[in-house]
């Protein structure tokens, strides 16, 4: 296995697979390939388990008439999942093991390959929460995994760059193969392209976390620190909110006679190019102006962004919304989570990560009063909640800053 002959319990603190990941230490040989492995799994678990349902949306909204509600019901229920398996591994941390890692596998492959056997939405939404919550359970035990091994190369950095990957590896699949092969294809070859990416995250000495958290020994949070944690809190469950509605329905707004079937794989490619490298580089404005200002400008250019499509309906629009919002959705959790880790606060990660978790259950529900024939009116709305995540970021780094 990879990380067989590393030690535990050395390197950065972790909580649920994410936590201080702003520093970058030098890659090692056997650092950098579990950190590799590590990224398929991740590229596996969320680029293409979680997100290929947005660029397969349009296809089967034209094949079988399902509706963009529909779409949001389904979404929905991966969503959830999600929570529901990251709260799950949490409680139990043991469920976090090789050989159930293994099994939180086969789920997910299989949740994606039954998606062809019906077109009911109750059974596509049965599928996809049991497909969200394989998917919680291989992220954090990857994540895990490399936080545990920091200390001899391996990157998060790396790791968390196969998110981005994996949304531009669905992009290509679905721009390549949607000409060829039905939904029902689609989604078998999905299944099959989610195996062949977890293949190296099989070698993985995948263990139960061994909980480190130290803060006991913080200082009691004082009236400024409070005040910066709940304003974060509702930065980031706010950002939960918003960036999902982008990151569900932007394939899907941009499908229409004036666009080519190709039009919107295209796009959700250029999401994942844009994500893949994104980590580095709100890392490095990080470091010159900050965590806390980086945050900020991170949600300011995705709010920016996702407002494009709402002002102006066209591919212009549409692709500065894709890059706007591949480029900084990563940024923000890795920037959020690393704010909260200053603070002191008990488990920052783990309560940032499930408010934002509810955010994303909360997200498409919230939008299907407005969908239609557009989808204006719910890029609209995603981005004046994104400006409020900005808004509740600026002011939670100015309460964290020193007096």
């Amino acid at each position: 296995m990879l990380s067989k002959h590393f030690p535990d319990g050395r390197g950065a603190r972790s909580v649920q697979g994410v936590t201080e990941t702003m520093e970058r230490p030098r890659l090692a040989p056997r650092g950098r390939a579990i950190g590799v492995a590590a990224a398929a799994g991740l590229a596996a678990a969320m680029g293409v388990g979680r997100f290929v349902f947005t660029p397969l949306l349009p296809i089967m909204t034209a094949s079988t008439g399902l509706g963009a509600g529909d779409g949001a019901v389904i979404a929905t229920g991966n969503y959830a999942g999600y929570l529901v398996g990251a709260l799950l591994l949490t409680r139990l941390p043991q469920l976090s093991r090789r050989g159930t890692f293994l099994a939180w596998s086969l789920v997910l492959i299989a949740s994606e390959a039954a998606m062809a056997a019906s077109a009911q939405v109750a059974v596509h939404t049965a599928l996809r929460f049991a497909a969200g919550v394989a998917s919680a359970a291989i992220f954090i035990a990857c994540a895990s995994t490399v936080s545990r091994h920091r200390a001899e190369g391996a990157s998060l950095g790396v790791a968390f760059a196969g998110v981005g990957s994996g949304i531009a590896v669905t992009g290509l699949f679905t721009l390549l193969a949607g000409p060829h092969l039905s939904w029902q294809g689609l989604w078998i070859g999905s299944a099959v392209l989610t195996a062949l990416l977890l293949a190296p995250a099989w070698l993985l000495d995948i263990r139960p976390e061994i909980g480190t958290d130290v803060t006991g020994s913080r200082p009691a949070p004082g009236p400024r620190e409070r005040r910066a944690w709940l304003l974060l809190l509702g930065a980031y469950f706010a950002e939960g909110v918003g960036y999902i509605i982008v990151g569900t329905f932007l394939v899907a707004a941009v499908a229409g006679p004036d666009t080519t079937a190709a039009t919107g794989p295209a796009l959700w490619l250029v999401v994942g190019l844009a994500a893949a490298p994104a980590t580095v580089a709100w890392h490095a404005v990080a470091r010159r102006f900050g965590t806390g200002r980086a945050l900020v400008a991170a949600l300011t250019v995705q709010a920016v962004g996702v407002a494009a499509p709402a002002l102006h309906d066209g591919l212009v629009a549409a692709l500065i919304s894709a890059l706007a919002f591949g480029g900084t959705f990563m940024g923000v959790v890795v920037l959020a989570i690393d704010l909260g880790n200053r603070l002191p606060v008990a488990r920052p990660a783990a309560t940032l990560t499930t408010l934002y978790a509810i955010g994303q259950v909360i997200g498409p529900l919230l939008v299907v009063p407005v969908l239609g024939s557009s989808f204006t009116g719910a890029f609209a709305i995603a981005a004046v909640i994104v400006a409020v995540a900005a808004a509740l970021a600026a002011g939670a780094t100015r309460a964290a800053a020193p007096s």
